[in-house]
């Protein structure tokens, strides 16, 4: 019996793992490869070839089988030169809804998103929420580097995205991530913010399926990658969650929370990096692992300087201010300032760590982006840089905000 449910558990698998599922999403979703159904091959021109015989009818953008369709340039891995192939965009409106869906689980939004809650809504559940967003970004990480499954095959699925394909595709990473961030932003918000019950658990599964469809669609994750995704980001927030509260904290209060936070993020990225070819995981690992570690080394210091503190527990509920032009400007002005300061010092970081490390570890600088896929660079480089774009965006900032008035 056992063994009869093991191998009917493996054939769900492998059928969940079948990239024709992935391109029948796509096509189903309006995006169309360079190989026709019925045979033809499009061009880098955005013509068609059939046998010699020219375009067939309806294949041609702008005839009636592909009227309003768009054809989207080559693709090009900006750290690996990879480049991808065109493809026909026969939904607009769904392009730009997956394409934002999977910006969700990008840098961008991550540079954009975790300071916007720090300086403008809640410094205690972005602390929380950056801790969570660790744990799971990290072990997503790990897992993909120990179990290393390829992305899903081309053809017949069209790469619509091609920046992580040099990573191992099991487990999807984006669904981690835009499981964790929703659903821990909803726990730690509702009851702390008032704000109806409904709405919260909507906009985190809206958020969470967006992100998950997005994967698929960019041809970047079979249907099996995102559903483990999706499960092993749940077994980690009910596995750490209880600890979510002491780790807070500790790294607040603990006299030599500093030192033990930096040592534990640098150590675990050294025992990660075992990867057998080089790819964008391992500086994306230390990337998070930096600004995990900048961040908790901030709310140190936030904690012993009295800044962005919590508001007591008698003022909870807090109630969401009325809507103003006043607030909408003071946000931005907010986020405006604190964007630059942090662009500003991740670009002077850049330009300081890469030559350092080069230099140091006699590494030629002829090809920055060649370098950088160097251990030796990537990891202090990562390190460095991301470790103080995160105590930027937790410390140094808010402090520029309150010395400006505007805290």
């Amino acid at each position: 019996m056992a063994n009869g449910f093991r191998s009917k558990f493996l054939r769900l698998c492998e059928h969940l793992q079948n990239p024709q599922h992935v391109a029948g999403f796509q096509r189903l979703c309006g995006v169309r490869g360079p190989v026709a159904e019925d045979g033809a091959r499009a061009l880098n021109n955005g013509a068609c070839a059939h046998q010699g015989n020219g375009c067939p009818a309806g294949n041609h953008v702008g005839e009636p089988g592909l009227r309003g369709s768009t054809l989207k340039p080559l693709r090009r891995n900006s750290l690996t030169g990879e480049t991808g192939q065109e493809f026909l965009v026969e939904n607009k409106l769904l392009y730009y809804l997956f394409t934002f869906g999977t910006e969700l689980g990008n840098e961008l939004f991550y540079m954009t998103f975790f300071p916007f809650l720090i300086w403008n809504v809640d410094a205690y559940v972005s602390r929380r929420l950056i801790v969570v967003w660790v744990w799971v970004m990290y072990l997503g990480q790990c897992t993909k580097d120990v179990i290393r499954w390829s992305r899903p095959a081309s053809p017949p699925v069209v790469k619509v995205e091609m920046f992580y394909n040099s990573e191992y595709s099991m487990p999807s990473t984006h669904a981690m991530s835009g499981t964790a961030i929703p659903f821990s932003l909803f726990l730690l918000t509702y009851g702390r913010w008032e704000y109806p019950l409904l709405l919260g658990l909507t906009v985190a599964l809206s958020w969470c399926v967006l992100v998950c469809l997005s994967r698929i669609y960019m041809g970047m994750h079979s249907i099996l990658d995102v559903i483990v995704g999706f499960v092993y980001s749940v077994l980690i927030l009910l596995v750490f969650w209880p600890t979510l509260d002491p780790v807070d904290n500790f790294n607040r209060s603990y006299h030599y929370a500093p030192l033990l936070i930096v040592s534990l993020h640098v150590g675990l990225g050294v025992f990660s990096f075992t990867l057998d070819t080089w790819s964008t995981s391992r500086g994306d690992t230390a990337q998070i692992l930096g600004t995990g570690a900048g961040m908790a080394v901030a709310s140190h210091l936030n904690m012993r300087f009295g800044l962005l503190p919590d508001p007591p527990a008698s003022a909870l509920p807090l109630h969401l201010p009325p809507l103003s032009l006043a607030l909408v400007g003071r946000c931005a002005l907010r986020l405006g300032i604190g964007m630059l300061l942090l662009l500003a010092t991740r670009a002077l970081m850049k330009a300081i760590t890469v030559p350092l490390a080069c230099r140091l570890f006699r590494i030629p600088m002829g090809d920055v982006s060649k370098a950088r896929q160097h251990m030796e660079v990537e990891l202090p480089y990562r390190y460095v840089v991301y470790g103080t774009v995160g105590f930027g965006a937790l410390f140094m900032v808010p402090l520029v905000l309150y010395l400006m008035g505007l805290m």
